[in-house]
């Protein structure tokens, strides 16, 4: 059955959607030896693929990984910085780096920590960072001040940005300390800066800010080892199953890949 090109790739596993468009805007993947061009059709059951000058076939799919990181700080979202930055494939080990195509599932910026999502799962990655679905993501936040309940009340409801309405967000105080204040947000959206840049527009602007879940996905299990910054732990596979419950795709049976993820 014919597909777009860059969504055979990232169902192969060698990068997510979004990567492949642009290999293939950089002219690196050719269709039986002619330079592709983004949105073309092809059959893989036909056509050859090649990226590179190598040849790639669905035989060569890795085994599908999800992984679950604490970014510390400093580390930026990205399998490359063209500014030499350190990221978060930095902190994987040399095994999960290289020939998987694992990258991460949408970005923390450099300044923030917490719960980031790595796979090689293309199909996965594309649809939870489509804005079309919204899977929530848990803040624990410290701002500089006490916003008080009618500024939290607002926060709450909305705030333009850039001319467009935040959606509604669930924002509580935790603690209150003598200068500074401790809030839980849950977003249903990720807007680039998106807390930082509320949070500087009602006057109390961000000091720590840490992504402590990820729908039903926690940073710090109950009852679990601590992850630490900088490390990393395989997603259980009710943690996967829930992810691919968000793109309507609701396994009965846990497959093949899931029963492997329990004995990893």
């Amino acid at each position: 059955m014919e597909a777009r090109v860059q969504k055979i790739i990232a169902q192969w596993g060698i990068a997510s959607r979004r990567e492949a468009e642009e290999m293939i805007k950089q002219s690196r993947v050719h269709i039986n030896g002619i330079l592709a061009h983004l949105g073309q059709k092809v059959d893989p059951q036909v056509d050859i693929i090649s990226i590179d000058g190598k040849l790639v076939s669905q035989k060569q799919r890795p085994a599908l990984i999800y992984l679950l990181l604490h970014k510390p700080a400093g580390v930026v979202s990205t399998c490359y910085d063209p500014q030499g930055r350190p990221t978060v494939m930095d902190l994987l080990p040399k095994e999960l780096r290289e020939g998987l195509g694992i990258h991460p599932v949408g970005r923390l910026d450099a300044e923030s920590t917490g719960a980031l999502i790595l796979t090689n799962d293309g199909e996965l990655t594309f649809g939870l960072t489509h804005p079309s679905h919204s899977i929530s993501k848990t803040y624990r936040v410290l701002v500089n001040g006490h916003p008080p309940e009618a500024v939290l009340e607002r926060w709450r409801q909305g705030v333009v940005l850039e001319g467009r309405k935040t959606r509604p967000a669930k924002v509580r105080l935790i603690k209150r300390l003598p200068d500074q204040s401790y809030l839980e947000i849950i977003l249903q959206e990720g807007r680039n800066r998106q807390i930082r840049r509320i949070a500087e527009q009602l006057g109390y602007p961000v000091i720590q800010l840490q992504r402590t879940a990820i729908g039903s996905i926690q940073l710090q299990k109950p009852r679990a080892p601590s992850l630490d910054a900088g490390k990393y732990r395989y997603l259980t596979p009710d943690e996967i199953i829930f992810l691919k419950q968000q793109l309507n795709h609701i396994p009965i049976k846990k497959s093949a890949e899931l029963r492997s993820a329990e004995k990893s």
